[in-house]
């Protein structure tokens, strides 16, 4: 069986929905164990997960009984529809946390990105059903999924972020948050979980943005006099004639109004300008943040707010692009939320597998050959 013992152990709460006295031709673990292999060698829907296993049949037979073949795509999406994809997500997310390598003491803090993404064909106009959005938890240092909730749409994501948080291991972590989590409620429960909070900051806190932003700009016109600050200048030279600037500053929250707005465990207000030229045209933007780390911190706080936006470059665009996952169309039941449970697990599988190839070209080779297939799952 190329899924260990060990893995298949994680998921071993999931039960079967179907009615078990029924003359079952197809076992769920056979099924989950196609499932998952089909996604990791590019399957990216049921009807592609069931033409994976006809295909490999002759092989997948070595391993799994299959007593009734194998299964349909439509015995695929019924079967995925009807399982309790809250069960599942907490399996997942156990599995995710026996993947990364601790950070020991003395080691640089882990950044985790919280975010929301939006499967956008997976809606029904007729029914009146939303697309499926996703609170995603993203390890930026190691590359991992450890973990998701299923809101019905983006303004929920205030509701999410907290059953996420409860859901994954945090502490000794900073975790990045964009302006729809910048919350009170969220910031209190982050440090009781204890870590720290790097939190964007923009007009739906209309009184605190301008406070924050006039308290950096005083001073500023001071030259700082009298507040504890540091400011850190980094310049990054891309592809095609891309230059970057990028000014962080960071203050210390000695300001009288902002003691008094009692945000929990509040050290430092931040702001990041940026300063881009493409082609000889330059754009600038600037990004203000509350956080729970001291100013004297200036390290941690660029790798968080730089990293935050690792959510969208690395898993969102990834499974879009390489998991076609803005295309799925898969609506029934739980089986869009599980399925987008099965390509975190692949996409988790392929990032720990090291060497130089995209993700691509990843799924196609161990489509391709065993033994890379082997590697994927065992690293």
């Amino acid at each position: 069986m190329p899924l260990s013992k060990a893995f298949l152990s994680y998921f071993s709460a999931i039960k079967d929905p179907r009615v078990p006295d029924r003359n079952l031709r197809h076992k769920l673990e056979d099924m989950f164990a196609i499932a998952i292999l089909g996604v990791i060698c590019g399957a990216d829907n049921w009807v592609e997960i069931s033409n994976f296993g006809e295909s490999k049949e002759e092989w997948l037979r070595e391993f799994l009984e299959l007593p009734g073949g194998i299964p349909s795509h439509d015995t695929f999406g019924r079967v995925f529809a009807l399982l309790d994809a809250a069960v599942f997500e907490r399996c997942f997310t156990e599995w995710a946390h026996s993947l990364p390598v601790l950070m020991e003491s003395g080691m640089k803090k882990e950044i985790i990105a919280i975010d929301g993404k939006t499967s956008r064909r997976s809606y029904n106009e007729r029914k009146g059903q939303h697309p499926l959005h996703l609170v995603s938890a993203w390890a930026c240092e190691q590359g991992l999924a450890l973990g998701q909730v299923a809101t019905s749409e983006k303004s929920n994501e205030i509701e999410a972020i907290p059953r996420l948080l409860k859901m994954i291991a945090i502490e000794n972590s900073i975790v990045t948050i964009d302006a729809m989590g910048c919350q009170k409620a969220i910031a209190r429960q982050i440090r009781e979980q204890k870590a720290d909070y790097i939190l964007t900051l923009k007009d739906n806190h209309p009184s605190l943005s301008w406070l924050v932003q006039y308290a950096i700009k005083t001073a500023e016109s001071k030259t700082f006099e009298g507040t504890p600050y540091l400011r850190q200048l980094e310049k990054v030279r891309g592809e095609h004639g891309r230059i970057e600037t990028r000014h962080y500053t960071l203050l210390s929250c000695d300001n009288y109004l902002l003691t008094r707005a009692k945000w929990p465990g509040l050290q430092s207000i931040g702001m990041l300008e940026v300063k881009r030229t493409v082609d000889y045209v330059t754009t600038r933007s600037v990004r203000f943040f509350l956080t729970s780390l001291s100013y004297r911190q200036m390290k941690d706080f660029m790798r968080g707010a730089r990293g935050h936006w690792n959510i969208e470059i690395t898993p969102h665009w990834s499974l879009d692009v390489s998991f076609d996952d803005d295309l799925n169309r898969t609506r029934c039941g739980n089986a869009q939320e599980n399925l987008s449970i099965l390509k975190r697990i692949a996409l988790n599988m392929l990032n720990k597998e090291n060497s130089k190839l995209g993700l691509k070209a990843k799924r196609k080779k161990a489509g391709w050959d065993y033994n890379y297939l082997h590697k994927i799952i065992a690293s």
